[in-house]
């Protein structure tokens, strides 16, 4: 059974940083696209930033600068450092796994989210 739990999430002024994990169980870690998207209220959920298996990685034009999106395959660990965080990019943030890395939302596994509020 795929289990994917963040941590990380919280309340920070803009400006300020947060790191957000996600640990993975139950796949083969190393051979998976891991992915950070995110969901704020009354809107469909984004992409944010992707790491293939070989670790090229991929960003949201409106994270490009600020977050950067790390594995650690011995943890079988994703990372997301959030940087210079805006009030907009305020949303519930999940991970997500896939071993196609297919584009779009519908990665076959999803952890339960984590909430990041960021105030002005």
């Amino acid at each position: 059974q795929v289990q994917l739990v963040e941590s990380g999430g919280g309340s920070v002024q803009a400006g300020g940083s947060l790191r957000l994990s996600c640990a993975a169980s139950g796949l083969r870690f190393s051979s998976y696209c891991m992915g950070w998207f995110r969901q704020a209220p009354g809107q469909e959920r984004e992409r944010v930033a992707i790491i293939a298996t070989r670790s090229t990685t991929m960003y949201a034009h409106s994270v490009t600068g600020r977050f950067t999106i790390s594995r650690d395959n011995a943890k079988n660990t994703v990372y997301l450092q959030m940087n210079s965080l805006k009030p907009e990019d305020t949303a519930v943030y999940y991970c997500a796994a896939d071993d196609l890395c297919r584009s779009g939302n519908t990665w076959p596994y999803w952890g339960q989210g984590t909430q990041v509020t960021v105030s002005s």
